[in-house]
């Protein structure tokens, strides 16, 4: 199964270093938050990536080219012609698919453009910004178990995302914006979706998150994965230093691969 990733926008909530990079290439301990996502999923043996790409998308696309540069020991030797020699060899068997989705273009908008790298499968979609110790296996279990179109990952968080009505059968039964009134779960992302999820985006300017979301919602296409463990955004550059603190502390919850 392939995880396509949301790393499009222009993370103006994080301008401190977003004015330099995407969102999802601010570091988390020395690496991309993207990567730290990957090796998530990689946890699971997924290997397959296609990356909506938009704002600043050569910054990601120089990174993937430059990878064995950041996870190994290079002798450049300007004696042989600038021949590069790699030593240790530090890369995950990752295939990385990096698409230019535009630089304006909404969320709805950059699944769509993806949709010929997906060859008609199901597929886990999330963004480029969060990191969660959710059980992929799990996930991906559910889903198939339920049938229907499209399964998020809900967590009990009372924030600014988008408010989930969820019923007794895990069945999403509203999707709306947060009010003052409201501590309630939010979608929290890590999401799979079946193929026909495409028939609800209509183009650069569909916003996955309205118009498609509210449809599938009326249509009982949405499933809840309820997830309790860790989950947390980077919005901000105080959630940004909260998340490096809890990676220096050598206790970061989503730091599955190696337990």
């Amino acid at each position: 199964m392939k995880v396509v990733i949301l790393a499009g926008g222009f993370g103006t909530r994080i301008s401190e270093e977003s004015y330099l990079k995407p969102k999802p290439m601010i570091e988390i301990g020395g690496m991309p938050i993207l990567w730290h996502i990957m090796k998530g999923y990689y946890a699971y043996g997924i290997d397959e990536f296609i990356i909506c790409a938009g704002y600043k998308q050569n910054v990601i696309k120089e990174w993937f080219a430059n990878y064995f540069i950041y996870t190994s020991d290079i002798t450049f030797d300007f004696a042989k012609g600038n021949e590069v020699i790699v030593h240790n060899k530090h890369a995950e068997n990752w295939k990385v698919t990096v698409v230019d989705t535009g630089l304006n273009t909404m969320t709805g908008g950059r699944i769509k453009r993806i949709h010929d790298y997906l060859k008609g499968e199901t597929f886990c979609l999330t963004y480029g910004d969060a990191v969660a110790n959710v059980n992929i296996d799990e996930l991906i279990k559910f889903h198939r178990s339920h049938g229907k179109c499209l399964t998020l990952t809900s967590v009990g968080l009372a924030q600014y995302k988008g408010v989930l009505d969820i019923d007794h059968s895990n069945t999403v039964t509203a999707f709306r914006e947060k009010n003052k009134a409201d501590n309630a779960f939010i979608n929290g992302g890590f999401m799979v979706c079946n193929p026909d999820i495409f028939s609800y985006l209509e183009n650069d300017e569909t916003i996955f998150e309205q118009d498609p979301m509210r449809e599938l919602v009326e249509r009982g296409e949405v499933k809840s994965f309820y997830h309790d463990g860790f989950w947390q955004c980077m919005d901000t550059k105080r959630e940004k230093d909260n998340l490096e603190k809890l990676w220096e502390s050598g206790k970061a919850p989503w730091k599955i691969w190696e337990k």
